[in-house]
């Protein structure tokens, strides 16, 4: 059962990622379509082409490698400007004076692929015909998709099924003053008994109000708890009636939250989060009024103000995660080739993030926990999706973007001072390092593929 469980969540989150895929896609061709731009292809993946089928003026299809996916647009690039003509010279296509130099002719290579598939009518429904504005829409609204639908299930998960939050009900009482950072967790012999357990706190007590103030949530539980050492009043409901219980709180380490009641993680000098033995985040711990009990947890839906925060601080999460990409490199190619030992916070593929889709579904836990896990890990990689594709580097939708944007100030200049229109800027001139970016990607895939297969990232462990 639990390999029929690991082997659908991999399939039903695979399928998710090319669902992503195809929505991204879906946005440059929708908003390419609106602005008259013929696209020839829309496909999902690439290589050898699995299955296609032609509607109109577009081919769709879907390919072997499931690495992304591509709208194929007549005249990304523009044309050469003429320097010399001949009679038989296509209109804007220039004759070189001498040979060409490699670079150069990586630039025309790029250029005439552009070309290929024109056909009469084209002439006038080429990307680079469009103005910047709406060339900046086209590219920008594939990774717009992946934004929209990250904030989607976010929404679905936070609002919809709900996160699982501590409440105000006693789960467990400790029996002996333990510090949060201590290594050991069991009660040592002879051990202080926490003010808990001296007071006579019972799981299944809901803490109602600490020295009269009303605390009907976790969140107030704590802040007053925290606030208070010394003797305290502990109202407690137990079996349809108010108790008063009388204990003495005093100082030790606790885990320190946030204003949202979040754990504060301890971080290193790179501002990594440490991790203990079990690959777990270590919490910060600070000094703070202490009782000595766990609570119990339920699922509760956030407000839209929460999620926006949680989102928020997710985002904050992914671009530190991209900027900290290049230095993870090392470790992954250790990890690979090199039988390194694999860390949870490693980079991941489709196949790594797929067998963790299917390792969580086969945990022996509530099905909405599951459920909320596959949709916020589906969400986190369309908001990473999102960040990703909009760096400014070619062949990202980023680097487009970039170029959109620069032809658009060097016009305006160029109209403020009554100068010539320069023209369409030249993204053809960037084709070799747009070389570099994917032989880059391709290999840096390569890599997470054999770690994923050989030395997968496990979060049970």
């Amino acid at each position: 059962m639990v390999a029929l469980l690991t082997t659908l969540g991999i399939v039903v989150f695979a399928l998710g990622l090319l669902l992503s895929i195809a929505w991204h896609e879906l946005g440059h061709l929708a908003t390419a379509k609106m602005f008259g731009i013929r696209c020839t292809q829309y496909m999902v993946g690439f290589g050898k082409t699995l299955w296609s089928r032609k509607w109109g003026d577009t081919e769709y299809g879907i390919k072997l490698v499931p690495l992304g996916g591509y709208v194929r647009m007549v005249g990304m690039i523009p044309p050469r400007k003429r320097v010399e003509a001949t009679a038989d010279a296509m209109e804007g296509d220039a004759v070189p004076a001498k040979p060409m130099s490699r670079w150069r002719a990586m630039i025309e290579d790029a250029r005439e692929a552009s070309y290929v598939e024109m056909e009469p009518g084209d002439e006038n429904r080429q990307f680079y015909q469009r103005a910047p504005w709406k060339r900046l829409i086209v590219m920008a609204a594939g990774p717009g998709m992946n934004l929209i639908l990250a904030v989607v299930l976010f929404c679905i998960a936070m609002m919809g099924i709900g996160v699982q939050q501590p409440t105000n009900v006693v789960g467990a009482v400790q029996e002996c003053v333990v510090a949060a950072d201590s290594a050991e967790r069991d009660c040592a012999e002879g051990a202080e008994p926490t003010p808990a357990a001296q007071a006579g706190l019972l799981p299944g007590d809901r803490i109602v109000a600490i020295d009269g103030q009303e605390t009907p949530t976790w969140q107030a539980v704590s802040s007053e708890i925290r606030d208070t050492i010394g003797p305290a009043t502990i109202t407690v409901e137990r079996d349809g009636e108010r108790i008063d219980l009388s204990a003495n709180l005093i100082e030790n380490r606790v885990v320190a939250r946030d204003a949202n009641g979040d754990t504060i993680l301890k971080l290193d000098e790179n501002g990594d989060p440490v991790l203990d033995a079990q690959g777990r985040a270590v919490p910060e711990t600070v000094p703070a009024g202490f009782l000595g009990f766990e609570p119990t947890s339920e699922r509760q839906s956030l407000s839209l103000a929460q999620t926006a925060t949680r989102m928020g601080d997710m985002a904050i999460g992914v671009g530190e995660a991209i900027i900290t990409l290049p230095s993870k490199v090392p470790d992954v190619f250790q990890a690979a080739f090199l039988g390194a030992e694999r860390e949870v916070d490693s980079p991941v593929g489709i196949v790594g993030a797929s067998r963790i889709g299917g390792e969580i579904l086969a945990q022996p836990i509530p099905v909405m926990d599951r459920i909320a896990f596959m949709v916020n890990m589906l969400a986190s990689v369309n908001l990473f999706l999102f960040a990703f594709n909009m760096l400014p580097l070619l062949p990202l939708d980023g680097g487009h973007i970039f170029g959109a944007l620069w032809e658009w100030v060097r016009r305006g200049w160029a109209k403020l001072f009554k100068r010539p229109d320069p023209g369409p800027f030249d993204v053809a001139q960037l084709m070799p390092f747009a070389y570099v970016v994917v032989v880059c990607f391709l290999c840096f895939s390569l890599m997470l593929l054999v770690a994923d297969i050989f030395n997968p990232v496990r979060l049970i462990q």
